[in-house]
């Protein structure tokens, strides 16, 4: 039996895309970047507060410390909360991420000492599992495979949005008793100077929590028609507020496209409802076609089957988690790297560089200068997601764009430390062609990577546990990587290699070709799980630990979808 490919596609373009929900997930999402990136315009001073550091090498250690502790914990507890949501729902994970990160805050604020600080920022990478389940909300909502590179740009988008309000309010709110003293001498936030940008950023997670309760909907298969009170008041809420009872349109996106098998049948007059478990689905009738595909994998409407953890592991899971655990530690690395190239004293005028190795120095700008260009970084990070990301990768796909930006990630690093050896007229120009180049990379690799993995995926109720893994990855690499390069830079300076940091990195960055070589890309459609579509040569074929005798094999090509049985 087949169907006609042009028939497919007008029936295909009829889902819309979740615009309400996804608006609704970035407004839960921006909290976290705002509370994480808030402590960086202060932390220096937080450390040297506790009059632990001897010297100002060590105020640097400790920071690192800081800084370090969140991810640990984070890698530590991912894969945990990425499970766990595979059992209880994404939407409970997320706004228990959420409460996390404010206690985690509030903490912080208090923190008098090294411990206690430390203690503040493990305990919010323990209790964030919001990464990994995150992408696995952004996957289930995005049913239509067109709608995923715009889906997929919207989340870094709004994390470059909170990290430039994040590092703002940081700024002016740390130490207000020295900022206005008029207002602040005296209260307790003499006492404790960094609690006033800790409890607005607890606010705002607060907001946050709040929206997410009211409007966010479960996007897990079989718990997503569970009832949901905190949506049934916001529902209400809505109602009161803005139209009668009787015109009330749903605020969920998923009503409208339950599943994009759904829309392909056709059929949306007649209906049926059946339970998994405790929960009822509904899934669409196929007793109106006249020639109902007999999918032998999914007998019931699109349900996915039960994958066992070791199952869900494929070759092509692993792949990506590997990518994603080197990307991440060649890019953290990077995000520290910049503001020590900007900082640096300059190269001493009697200093004789032996190149092309053999230099030393830095632009030595003020800590104002470097945060204007770091603020500028978010802004053009910001552009190249929303504007360059989809356009790209509609038109070479998610592999061959993660492709691309690998190989071209060692030269960046290659080349980054000689713009220390610039004229002053020159600096400028360079440093934003370095960030325009970076920004790009990072707005091009990540996203692709997290489509692949959604993508790869055998079943929806493991996608969780995937992210999750991920999610750690790529949290463990983010611990090690500044503190490995951070001592690779402080010995290549001391023996007048400024560069060696950078081009370590640049190591790191061409082994991270090698899973890319041998990744994949396939594509999935709702129903269809067991089966991968090589997207390179558009052939059908069995994943790893699917049934290779099933007699549903897809066949997908830019013209034709042919279903045979």
């Amino acid at each position: 039996m087949a169907l006609n490919g042009g028939a497919y596609a007008p029936e295909r373009s009829k889902t819309p895309f979740p615009t309400r929900q996804l608006a609704i997930l970035a407004l839960c999402r921006i909290c976290e970047p705002i509370a994480f990136m808030s402590i960086f315009p202060y932390v220096y001073y937080m450390v040297e507060s506790f009059g632990i550091a001897h010297n100002k090498a060590q105020i640097s250690m400790y920071c690192g410390m800081v800084t370090s502790a969140f991810a640990f914990a984070e890698c530590a507890s991912g894969v945990f909360w990425g499970r766990l949501s595979d059992r209880i729902g994404r939407k409970r994970v997320l706004l228990g991420g959420l409460l996390g990160t404010g206690l985690s805050m509030l903490w912080f604020g208090f923190a008098k000492n090294l411990p206690m600080a430390l203690i503040a920022r493990a305990l919010g990478g323990l209790l964030n599992g919001n990464i990994g389940v995150l992408q696995t909300t952004v996957a289930e909502l995005v049913t239509v495979e067109d709608h995923q590179p715009r889906a997929y740009s919207i989340m870094p988008f709004v994390w470059c949005l909170g990290t430039i309000i994040g590092s703002s309010l940081g700024g002016l709110l740390a130490r207000p008793a020295l900022s206005f003293p008029s207002v602040f001498e005296g209260t307790v936030f003499d006492a404790y100077p960094y609690l006033l940008p800790n409890l607005v950023c607890a606010a705002v997670v607060v907001f946050g929590l709040a929206v997410g309760i009211l409007f966010l909907e479960e996007t897990h298969e079989d718990r997503k028609f569970e009832r949901d009170r905190g949506c049934e008041v916001g529902q209400w809420i809505l109602n009161k507020l803005w139209r009668r009872e009787t015109d009330y349109v749903p605020l969920s996106d998923k009503d409208g496209s339950l599943d994009e098998m759904r829309v392909m049948l056709g059929d949306h007059d007649s209906q049926a409802y059946r339970s998994i478990g405790s929960s009822p689905t509904l899934c669409s009738s196929r007793a109106s076609i006249a020639e109902p595909p007999d999918f032998s994998l999914e007998k019931d409407c699109g349900a996915s089957p039960d994958v066992t953890i070791r199952g869900a592991f494929t070759r092509q899971v692993c792949l990506n988690i590997i990518a994603y655990g080197i990307l991440a530690f060649h890019t953290i690395s990077l995000e520290q790297l910049i503001p020590i190239l900007m900082s640096r004293e300059e190269p001493s005028p009697d200093a004789h560089p032996e190149l092309p190795f053999k230099f030393t120095g830095g632009f030595h700008w003020t800590t104002q200068q470097i945060g204007t260009i770091l603020s500028i970084q978010g802004i053009l990070q910001m552009i190249a997601q929303v504007v360059l990301f989809p356009w790209l990768n509609r038109k070479l796909g998610s592999l061959r764009t993660f492709w691309l930006t690998i190989a071209l990630y060692p030269f960046l690093y290659l080349f980054a430390p000689y713009l220390a050896l610039l004229p002053k007229a020159g600096r400028i120009p360079g440093i934003m062609a370095l960030l325009i180049w970076k920004v790009t990379a990072q707005s091009l690799s990540y996203p692709s990577l997290n489509m692949m993995l959604a993508n790869s995926a055998p079943s929806k109720k493991v996608l969780g546990t995937l992210n999750g893994a991920a999610a750690s990855s790529a949290s463990v690499c983010r611990g090690f990587g500044p503190t490995i390069t951070g001592i690779v830079d402080t010995f290549g300076d001391s023996h007048g290699l400024s560069g060696l940091a950078w081009w370590t990195c640049a190591g790191i960055a061409a082994i991270g070709w090698i899973p890319g070589v041998f990744m994949r890309e396939e594509r999935r459609r709702p129903g269809f799980q067991g089966v991968a579509v090589d997207a390179e040569v558009g052939i059908g074929e069995p994943l790893a630990g699917a049934d290779s005798d099933a007699d549903s094999v897809v066949t997908l090509s830019a013209d034709e979808a042919v279903l045979s049985k």
